[in-house]
């Protein structure tokens, strides 16, 4: 609508003075916005530089991925968390080379059907690579539109998605759709922050209702609130001459095709007679041998979306290899760096 033009115009004229200059800007690569896309998703741009650049130096394009190795192309995300987004980069692009060539489509519904590609990511790849008229919407389009137009609708129902979706489609410029895709991503991101943000140089101080009426901090509105549950996890560094032993996660979850040490995992706290009185514990380290455990690093906290994580890491040594441990693969100590590891174990090694 004409009477919401001037917010899209804002919103550039604000974006080019004030953009942050960062490798996947201005350019109109698909592949590489594609990467940009997958890695911010759930990191930081401050943390993501590093591995993007990391990344597009490794696999440079859809082919240099597409024929890698799972293990290469885990262990070159290894710190970003979050695996399944890397697993869902390698399949995608094996299939895009295998059908298209390696030449990424342009129809934006194409690239919705894309294994690990939503609504918001194929609307960043369609706008930004080929200047398609589709309206991203994250947490940052989120913040600003509720507050610019005092939406108190929340932003977890469909309903409120619906509106929001809608409103950056009527406020688009069309004929720029990519460059106010950035724009508003930007704004939210620097300018419309989630607590306290400076109003007073904002250049929609006198239109913004959330300001008008002093709801800045009350808007946008979540319905639920995600429940978190803790879990403690106890991990076994097991030594046997120069080898120590990992066992790689195949069963699905974000740490999926990761190696980690042998561990039990529980909903409570234990203290070691607890611990040692577990059938696993028992099965793994069977008593007819000479076992020495030490622990190394007590209460390891990693958070994560639904989860709090607390690991306790103990060293073990032992003399003869017991029949238990036919599930795990014996590596050389000093060849862990080749294995993918999730970050708790990588938290543990560094400070080996």
């Amino acid at each position: 609508m004409e009477e919401f033009q001037f917010i899209s115009s804002k919103l550039i004229e604000w974006y080019k003075i004030h953009k942050r200059f960062l490798p996947w800007r201005d350019i109109n690569n698909p592949y590489r916005i594609w990467i940009s896309e997958i890695i911010l998703q759930q990191t930081r741009v401050n943390q993501g530089m590093d591995y993007y650049l990391r990344f597009i130096e490794r696999f440079p394009d859809i082919k240099a991925l597409a024929f890698a190795d799972e293990q290469e192309v885990l262990k070159t995300w290894q710190g970003l968390g979050y695996y399944s987004r890397a697993r869902n980069l390698h399949e995608t692009a094996r299939y895009i080379f295998k059908n298209f060539g390696g030449k990424f489509p342009e129809d934006y519904d194409f690239i919705l059907s894309l294994k690990g590609i939503g609504e918001y990511t194929a609307a960043a790849i369609a706008s930004i690579a080929f200047g398609a008229p589709y309206p991203v919407v994250d947490g940052n389009v989120f913040r600003f539109l509720s507050r610019f137009f005092g939406i108190e609708e929340p932003i977890d129902t469909s309903k409120g998605k619906k509106i929001f979706t809608e409103l950056a489609r009527l406020i688009m410029d069309k004929s720029q759709a990519g460059m106010f895709n950035q724009a508003i991503m930007e704004f939210g991101a620097l300018q419309c922050i989630p607590v306290s943000p400076d109003c007073s140089a904002c250049p929609f101080e006198t239109q913004c209702s959330a300001y008008s009426t002093c709801k800045v901090n009350d808007l946008p509105v979540k319905q639920n609130k995600t429940k978190i549950k803790t879990l403690y996890l106890y991990y076994f560094h097991i030594r046997k001459g120069k080898n120590i032993f990992l066992k790689k996660r195949k069963e699905k979850g974000i740490w999926q095709n990761l190696y980690e040490f042998p561990l039990i995992e529980s909903e409570t706290p234990l203290e070691w007679e607890d611990l040692v009185g577990k059938d696993y514990f028992k099965a793994l380290f069977p008593v007819v041998e000479p076992i020495h455990f030490q622990l190394v690093l007590k209460k390891v906290k990693h958070i994560l979306t639904h989860r709090i994580l607390y690991a306790n890491f103990y060293e073990v040594r032992i003399e003869n290899i017991p029949d238990s441990f036919v599930e795990f693969i014996a590596v050389p100590d000093d060849a862990i760096d080749e294995y993918p590891v999730h970050r708790l174990m990588q938290v543990y090694l560094e400070k080996l």
